[in-house]
């Protein structure tokens, strides 16, 4: 059932300057494999065209970093996974805000409220190696933010993109704003949309998708070092899904914040930050409105989160050496929610009274020290306290149903190290991280939990590497060793019988346990400019994870993966090949997995083969196209999740099928 299609808007925001790059460097107008810049930090320009496909969601976009992969539930809205750790594990935050979604079965997940290109630039930091970002960044930390980029003189700057595809993809963006010394006026409209996707067996995948989105941010600079910013969001979306028994029919987001900003204080207080961010997320799913109801029962559910958030901060400057950041955040979270069911027809929705049934708290400091131990050398290192509360309730009862009250602690230790004769820096960190049960874990007890507790994860890691920028040569690889005690592990079986952790009724089982889990693995990427016109890319991200306790592998951990491209850049015109290499991944356990989804079995080995190109007109005008997946392989992603029997559609996969040739042209345009 194929969406209405709507008006693309469409025009012009401040592109920067960096992304017309000289020729005589490696930066690239269609990114095919972003490089680590730092140690552990991969920067990326989201306006910047991406190939393959231009991203229509955050997952989307951070499936072509090294070591990144994403959980497909259908054509938008999948779950980054980031080393093999998903969920709660990955901290996401969106212009400062960190908030989740509100549906009980993940299918909107944070960057599923993402367009990619209403930011300016997309910051990953690997690993528990930094503290300043909230609590239980066991796997790392992904920060989507907005410049700002002060008016010297009254005047505008705007930044627009078109984009068609195949299945009737259309996505746009308009990024305008105007401003004087004293004050700012930004403002972002999104638009993106798809009809049913085809595998490579030209199978039609019930996948379609509709996602809009407004943000204005206005602001106020009485001098030239303070800052008061105003913001606001609204988006709305609704998307079909392949792996379940309901669509999302509603996803709504409003949130707003405000932000002070204050530097050159003193010789010693450098910068003071204070922000309050608010989101509410209203979301509704049903198994009538965007499919034919196979169920003899008109069913809904809906569920809404509030998060309320506050973050403060103060960097000061010790000497000349050593600089230390400081400060507090906290995020407040309230999730109702109501349901129905009806044999003859559908329910008024807003005449069901909703019911809590979770609430939670957490509250940290922290602190972040840089210290120059000579002139090449740095050691950092963070240490974060946070006291966490939970309470669970039956929703349509009040009844408690279990709490949490936990204090956890976090920090990291890394030395990096210019070397002298070569333009590499060197690295080793240590980082240890620890994150309660979150609300999907909680709700996976089915009736357990009152009467069993699941500890919090805590994840040690090591990790090292090597980061090179040279001018003909750059790249960079990293590896690293995990322990994580008291995983978190989740079991979710249609088939009656045992659950590990008790026994449950009902058709469906899940639960969650704690066990101990080993990992360890490496990521590499290479651009080496061989010849004038001529550039050789490459990346390469493998992991290796056991479930200890039960002496299987870790479920849910992705196979190696290698890409490599061709670039060929001369003046206005660049064109670029690139093959992804997927190995065969065997070490699964099935039926148990994390929040997101459960191991299946064992999937064989793909490759997949893409081409891209672009003209620039000039530095405000620039023109791209590719074809994806363009030998129309049928493939599925190891980590996917299992498709759905759905009315109208073939029968249901082992996996959600990924998409099959897909052919795009995408228009950029900027006034500066």
């Amino acid at each position: 059932m194929p969406l209405k299609r709507t008006m693309l808007s469409a025009a012009l925001t401040a592109l920067p300057l960096s992304a017309i790059a000289a020729d005589a460097t490696l930066d690239e107008i269609v990114v095919a494999a972003p490089r680590m810049s730092d140690p552990l930090v991969v920067v990326n320009d989201p306006k910047a065209p991406q190939a393959p496909v231009p991203a229509g969601d955050g997952a989307s976009f951070l499936k072509n970093i090294p070591g990144f992969n994403v959980i497909r539930k259908g054509g938008t809205s999948g779950d980054p996974v980031l080393r093999g750790l998903a969920g709660s594990r990955l901290n996401i935050l969106l212009d400062g805000a960190e908030f989740h979604g509100g549906c009980g079965g993940r299918m909107d997940p944070p960057t599923a409220y993402v367009f990619p290109e209403a930011f300016d630039r997309v910051v990953v930091v690997k690993g528990p190696q930094t503290v300043r970002h909230g609590n239980g960044n066991l796997a790392g930390v992904v920060l989507f933010e907005r410049d700002h980029k002060p008016f010297g003189a009254p005047g505008m700057r705007a930044f627009g993109s078109a984009m068609a595809g195949s299945w009737g993809r259309v996505d746009g963006i308009l990024d305008a704003g105007v401003g004087n010394p004293d004050f700012h006026l930004r403002a972002l409209g999104t638009h993106s949309e798809s009809d049913n996707y085809e595998d490579g067996d030209g199978s039609a995948v019930h996948s379609f998708y509709r996602r809009n989105s407004l943000t204005l941010v206005g602001g106020w600079t009485p001098d030239a070092n303070t800052r008061i910013e105003l913001s606001a969001v609204r988006s709305e979306a609704q998307a079909a899904y392949a792996d379940r028994g309901m669509d999302g029919t509603l996803f709504d987001r409003d949130g707003y914040g405000v932000k002070l900003e204050k530097t050159r204080i003193s010789a010693v207080l450098g910068k003071i930050e204070v922000e309050f961010r608010y989101n509410y997320i209203d979301h509704v799913m049903d198994n009538y409105s965007l499919r034919t109801r196979s169920a003899a029962n008109f069913a809904w559910s809906n569920p809404d989160r509030e998060t309320h958030g506050m973050r403060a901060r103060a960097d000061l400057n010790l000497g000349a050496a050593t600089t230390l950041s400081v400060g507090a955040d906290q995020q407040k979270n309230s999730h109702t929610f109501r349901s129905g069911s009806n044999p003859v027809a559908p329910v008024v929705i807003g005449a069901v009274a909703r019911g809590e049934d979770f609430r939670s708290s957490i509250t940290g400091l922290f602190g972040e020290l840089t210290h120059a131990t000579d002139g090449q050398g740095r050691l950092i290192g963070g240490i974060r306290r946070d006291r966490f509360a939970a309470d669970r309730f039956t929703w349509n009862t009040g009844a408690a149903n279990g709490s949490s009250d936990e204090n956890l602690t976090g920090g990291f230790l890394r030395y990096e190290r210019d070397l002298a004769d070569a333009p590499a820096t060197a690295y080793v960190g240590l980082g240890r991280g620890e994150r309660p049960m979150d609300f999907w874990e909680a709700n996976s007890y089915n009736g357990l939990l009152a009467s069993r507790q699941i500890a919090p994860e805590k994840n040690t890691q090591i990790d090292l590497g090597l980061v090179w920028n040279g001018a003909a040569l750059s790249g960079s690889v990293s590896a690293y060793h995990s322990r994580i005690d008291d995983y978190v592990l989740t079991y979710r079986s249609t088939v009656q019988g045992p659950c590990p952790t008790g026994t449950l009724s009902g058709a469906t089982w899940s639960c969650s346990m704690n066990v101990d889990a080993t990992r360890y693995g490496m990521e590499a990427d290479l651009a080496w400019r061989f010849a004038k016109h001529w550039t050789l890319r490459g990346s390469y991200a493998h992991v290796r994870a056991d479930n200890d306790t039960m002496d299987v592998p870790l479920a849910q951990t992705p196979p190696p993966e290698l890409k490599f491209g061709l670039d060929w850049r001369n003046g206005p015109w660049n064109a670029a090949a690139q093959t992804r290499l997927v190995a065969s991944q065997s070490r699964v356990h099935a039926r148990y997995g994390n929040i997101v989804g459960q191991d299946i079995g064992s999937t064989p080995g793909f490759s997949t083969f893409a081409i891209n190109g672009s003209y620039r007109f000039d530095k405000r005008l620039l023109l791209a196209a590719g074809i994806d997946n363009l030998f129309d392989r049928k493939y599925a992603e190891h980590i996917s999740k299992a498709g759905a029997t759905i009315a109208g559609y073939n029968p249901a996969t082992t996996r959600v099928n990924e998409p099959g040739r897909f052919a795009w042209i995408k228009l950029n345009m900027a006034l500066d």
